[in-house]
């Protein structure tokens, strides 16, 4: 940057204000305000006039709006330099190709010095001095004066880049508590604090930083009402119960855990960690991609929208859900290696298992987020030993980079929340048989992938019998693709049959499956390959009993979709007991909701449903015939 022979000071971290020599410059209009606000966010670096536009019009910008950014430039060329003569193109505010640029040196803007010292209280972090790093942080936060760039139009503040500092001030926050908490400092961030949880008043993990800074600094009985306050917010507005972070810091609070403020003299402080991070070997963990995928480029595009879409500034969550054997993983992982550039610092990639116990049990959170920092570059040895501390570990070494996180297979909310990413730029994709609606009202963006149409199903038959052969045999291909009920799982249980005998016509596997009358016995998997009856079973296991009970009711009714006040009548419940009931199965994708209130179950879930019953019906019938000895 130039050298200025008159210092400025920028503020944005708060009310908008420029000063020249400690008098407080007139900004001019709204609008005007809202450009000059948006360079100082963007100081150093070029904003282009389509993003100018954007922002200072958030919808309908008028045709002459290029015009009134180039006259708004012009009268803060010349509030910011006074003497310049017309026309000239001034040192503070300059064009480029297409863009304007606000030139000021890093300490004469209050963001710029908020990120040096949130740099440095990083790097002490990272290198195991926590005093320090409180000490930056505090410094960095001194900066944050209220809302940010407030006195500029709604519409504009309401604007990503503005979100995205706002976040970056949740994050610094939620650093120097943990930094103040871990060496008894708790006092100076309690301020800061109490201004973010009203930034982020549905943020648990900021919550719990508050209720564990205030019972830190003797107001044992107002962290107790911070946390009733926000467990009462969140059953009001996401209806959904505090996680396992906020629950923890109420215990430890409960239990009187939390250590004081002030600590005795010369007593021992921890390190966060006794070995710096090393450099970051980029972490390329996705697995291959399926070589006989096919089809899914509208689901794929999708998924690159809401990719998209999350990544505007801030964090973001995609969850990806469906039925057993529908083909989340494949498609995920595919979609995965096509953006794998878009992320070059690197992919990373958990089996979370919460529906394979066959694979062995879910990772407990603890060693995910063990082999996730120690992916990003941290030390092996004497990493922190709870998952509060491991997840701030591994969020902080995602700061500042663009990663992909593909978390697959998840079995709850809490299952991948310590596992999400806070950092901007990076992304974390959710694959799970639940729809998760505590993850999505936490701002999860879904994608429910649904059966792949006759084409695809078509196509992907024909890459794994090969094209030849499914085109010498149409209609043996159309009745496998149906009676499969264009389930990829199932697909690839046939496909592999047909391959290992590739003497025998595609008709007679038709004719097996067509023998089979609906049983699951013809998508069997064979050595450890994947089972039909297995998975849906993973998916039956995770209902509670009056959930699996109504599931048999609605798969086995001969009808091709059933209403909910049939099923109500059906199990002996009134359509208000049965309707969260169904919506539990909806969930679960063991039912689908086609139509308001009417629900329909795929072919191979209703032969699924069929064995459950005849189960159940030989084991009433064992139970009677056993002798009076036996009970």
């Amino acid at each position: 940057m130039a050298g200025f022979d008159e210092v400025m000071r920028f503020e944005v971290l708060g009310p908008l204000r420029v000063r020249r020599a400690e008098r407080e410059l007139d900004l001019g209009f709204p609008q005007q305000r809202a450009l000059l606000g948006l360079l100082m966010v963007r100081a150093g670096r070029p904003v282009q006039v389509s993003e100018i536009v954007e922002v200072l019009w958030a919808s309908r910008p008028p045709a002459s709006a290029p015009n009134v950014v180039r006259r708004y430039v012009g009268a803060l060329r010349r509030l910011l330099e006074p003497g310049l003569p017309p026309r000239a193109p001034g040192r503070r505010l300059s064009r480029r190709t297409g863009a304007y640029l606000l030139d000021a040196e890093p300490d004469e803007i209050d963001l710029l010095r908020f990120r040096e010292l949130t740099l440095r209280g990083r790097r002490a972090v990272a290198t195991g001095r926590p005093e320090v790093a409180v000490r930056q942080f505090v410094g960095a936060l001194g900066e944050w004066r209220g809302p940010v760039a407030m006195g500029l139009p709604a519409s504009a503040r309401e604007h990503a880049l503005f979100r995205a500092v706002e976040h970056e001030l949740v994050l610094t926050t939620r650093m120097a508590a943990d930094a103040a908490l871990l060496c008894g400092t708790a006092g100076l961030v309690l301020p800061s604090l109490r201004r973010a949880v009203e930034l982020e008043p549905l943020d648990e993990s900021l919550h719990a930083r508050l209720v564990m800074v205030l019972a830190a600094c003797g107001l044992q009985a107002e962290a107790l009402t911070a946390y009733e306050e926000v467990r009462r917010r969140l059953a009001a507005e996401l209806r959904v119960a505090p996680g396992a972070e906020l629950s923890e810091a109420h215990t430890r609070v409960l239990r009187q855990e939390v250590r004081a403020s002030v600590p005795p003299a010369h007593r021992p402080v921890r390190t966060a960690l006794s070995e710096p991070v090393k450099p970051l070997a980029r972490p390329a963990q996705l697995p291959p991609g399926l070589t006989v995928f096919a089809g899914r480029s509208e689901e794929l595009g999708k998924l690159t929208a809401l990719a998209g879409a999350a990544s505007s500034g801030a964090p973001g969550t995609i969850l990806v859900s469906g039925m057993a054997g529908v083909g989340k993983t494949a498609s995920v992982v595919r979609w995965a290696h096509e953006v794998a550039h878009r992320f070059p610092d690197g992919q990373l990639y958990v089996e979370l298992r919460g529906h394979d116990a066959a694979a062995g049990p879910a990772p407990e959170p603890v060693e995910a987020l063990r082999g996730l920092v120690v992916a990003l570059g941290a030390p092996p040895r004497h990493l922190p030993d709870d998952v509060a501390a491991l997840t701030d570990l591994y969020r902080e070494l995602l700061t500042d980079r663009r990663v992909l996180v593909v978390l697959d297979d998840a079995a709850h909310t809490e299952h991948v929340r310590p596992l999400l990413p806070t950092a901007p730029g990076c992304l974390a994709v959710v694959t799970s048989r639940d729809r998760l609606p505590g993850l999505i009202a936490s701002g999860a963006r879904p994608l429910r992938l649904e059966l792949p149409s006759v084409a695809d199903a078509r196509a992907a038959l024909a890459l794994r019998v090969g094209h030849r052969r499914s085109a010498a045999e149409p209609e043996a291909t159309e009745e496998i693709i149906d009676r499969c009920g264009r389930l990829p799982l199932a697909l690839a249980i046939v496909a592999a049959r047909a391959v290992s005998r590739p003497d025998f016509p595609l008709a007679a596997l038709a004719a097996e499956l067509r023998a089979a009358h609906g049983s699951l016995d013809a998508f069997a998997g064979v050595g450890g390959t994947a089972d039909a009856r297995a998975a849906f079973a993973a998916s039956h296991r995770s209902l509670p009993p009056g959930a699996a009970r109504l599931f048999c009711l609605v798969a086995l009714h001969p009808g091709p979709s059933m209403a909910a006040d049939t099923v109500a009548g059906l199990a002996g419940l009134s359509p208000r007991e049965a309707r969260p009931i169904l919506g539990r199965l909806a969930d679960a994708h063991l039912v689908c909701e086609d139509a308001p209130g009417r629900y329909t179950v795929h072919t191979l879930l209703r032969a699924f449903a069929a064995e459950l019953a005849e189960a159940d019906e030989a084991a009433a019938t064992e139970s009677l015939s056993l002798p009076c000895h036996s009970f």
